[in-house]
């Protein structure tokens, strides 16, 4: 007989097991939180979470354009170098007139929104590009964003080789440093600028998975494309329109590194995509597809930015740091998987 607090159906201990299932990746990063901060209680203070917010709000934007290709159903390894592809395209068009190592020195001052856009887009392109061969030509979204990950390194490899010598990008515009830097001085030392961004984009992003028609149209390609399909929802179009999304994110996202930073080297990016894929799926989004939300996203990336500053703020050897992640992420998917088991 069904009790009260029990669906019909489930006993106590199978709701218990799927609770657990559910929570297990955020209950397992907890405790490894609070175990960091009994070893370091300086850890917790409000300057070192500041700081931490500050920057997981560029990766928070750039896990918000992957993980739309996630609920697709595809993957893109090619986020980390699109990063990279901007930050060096925009630190290269926005260094100080006065800079006396100045790449373009008979170039006039440029409005800061004008490289950051052209960033943007350019970052756009290729992500419909590597959509298209997605999308119409059938190949495996994993081989496709594969390719366009060589593609931009290369591109950006021989513009960072040709305009600066193979050397770091430095003596960024004192506005385009401010952009990403800069705070609004409300309380000590203010709420930065990144943490702002993060915010909106972070609206933007719920509206569109959550009250738009591609939204919806979004999480039915990647529950199931032939019944979307059958269903009469243009499965390119959407698809089209998710990757220029992300591809749009990844520019601006690009952007923001290169003037938080202050500079831009060609490896400017790397291992960004692992980071944002794997908060993706510590949040709920599911690799296989049809499955996630924007909050689960934000909580992801918070809970993974809180855990890498804190390997390195306890002085944690870096390749152990790496060993640690490769175990997060290994359990985060291991959980997807018995998820999606269960589901079925």
């Amino acid at each position: 007989m069904w009790r009260s607090g029990t669906e019909p159906g489930k006993s106590a201990a199978s709701l218990y097991g799927s609770f657990l299932l559910t929570y297990a990746i955020y209950i397992i990063l907890l405790l490894i939180f609070f175990g960091m901060v009994v070893l370091e209680p300086g850890l917790l203070t409000f300057r070192n979470l500041l700081f931490i917010l500050s920057q997981a709000s560029t990766r928070v934007i750039l896990a918000l354009g992957v993980a739309g290709i996630i609920v697709l159903g595809c993957t893109d390894l090619s986020l980390g170098r699109a990063v990279g592809f901007a930050g060096i395209m925009t630190a290269s068009l926005l260094q100080s007139v006065s800079y006396e190592r100045r790449i373009f020195a008979g170039m006039p001052e440029l409005p800061i929104f004008i490289p950051i856009l052209g960033a943007m887009l350019l970052c756009a392109l290729f992500a419909v590009l590597q959509c298209y061969f997605v999308a119409k030509v059938k190949v495996a979204p994993f081989i496709a964003s594969l390719a366009f990950q060589l593609v931009l390194y290369g591109i950006q490899s021989i513009y960072f080789d040709v305009v600066n010598k193979s050397s770091p990008i430095g003596g960024l515009d004192e506005r385009f440093k401010h952009f990403a830097q800069g705070y609004v001085p409300l309380g000590n030392p203010g709420i930065p600028y990144l943490v702002i961004y993060a915010t909106l984009t972070t609206l933007v992003i719920w509206f569109i998975w959550n009250k738009t028609r591609l939204g919806r149209n979004m999480f039915a390609i990647g529950g199931n494309s032939e019944a979307a399909s059958v269903s009469g929802i243009n499965i390119v179009l959407t698809m089209m329109m998710i990757y220029t999304t992300a591809g749009l994110l990844y520019g601006f996202g690009g952007s923001l590194e290169a003037a938080r930073t202050g500079s831009a080297a060609n490896s400017l990016g790397s291992g960004y995509e692992l980071d944002a894929i794997a908060s993706c799926v510590v949040g709920g989004v599911s690799m296989r597809g049809g499955v996630g939300s924007v909050g689960g996203v934000v909580i992801g990336v918070l809970i993974f930015q809180v855990i890498s500053y804190g390997l390195v703020y306890l002085r944690v050897n870096t390749y152990v740091q790496y060993l640690i992640k490769g175990i997060i992420i290994l359990l985060a998917v291991s959980i997807d998987t018995q998820k999606y088991i269960q589901r079925k």
